[in-house]
């Protein structure tokens, strides 16, 4: 099943991600559910609250990015936590299913070590970088209500403000499906 992308604007996506439990309704068909809608809709990542649910659940599939240095990390992460960012910060140009359009470079510290348990609660902790270590920073970030806008300047916010009001309204096409605050 397809979800549709929860557009900016809309609260569960500036909601902390509870805790998911083992049982947790339904969660393999979930974690299948969310890795197609996130193929379908072109992405790289994709956390359940995108999907209008207020879980600590996101999926990564960096093979977009595939080469010798960092090889295709596909994987599921719940109840994840960063314990730990280091390196240098660089800039990348992310853009986010639920902000369609608007693409903007974001710093990010180039290594991360996380906790995290997988789709069979098996818990792992793990260091990743470079522009895996960003998927997963931008797909965590959705977990604790952030979104990438929010770590622009205050100028770009300013001057991304009606863009970002006219995505919250339905006022823009995607080739996926999507559900607009506005229009509930």
């Amino acid at each position: 099943m397809i979800y549709p992308i929860v557009a900016y604007g809309d609260p569960v996506l500036r909601k902390i991600g509870a805790e998911v439990e083992k049982d947790y309704p339904l969660l393999k068909q979930l974690i299948e559910n969310m890795f197609e809608t996130m193929y379908e809709s072109h992405g790289v990542g994709l956390a359940a609250p995108q999907i209008g649910k207020a879980i600590n659940l996101f999926i990564i599939d960096s093979s977009r990015f595939e080469d010798e240095k960092y090889p295709n990390v596909k994987k599921v992460f719940i109840n994840a936590e960063i314990l730990d960012e280091s390196g240098d910060k660089w800039d990348f140009e992310e853009g986010c299913l639920s902000i369609p359009h608007i693409r903007e470079n974001v710093k990010r510290h180039d290594t991360l070590r996380i906790s995290y348990q997988d789709e069979n609660f098996e818990t792992h902790e793990e260091t990743y970088d470079g522009i895996v270590a960003r998927v997963i920073q931008h797909e965590y970030d959705h977990v604790k209500g952030v979104m990438f806008v929010d770590r622009l300047s205050e100028l770009k916010k300013r001057l991304l403000k009606n863009k970002l009001i006219n995505i919250s309204k339905g006022g823009i096409r995607v080739d996926y499906k999507m559900r607009f605050p506005a229009s509930r």
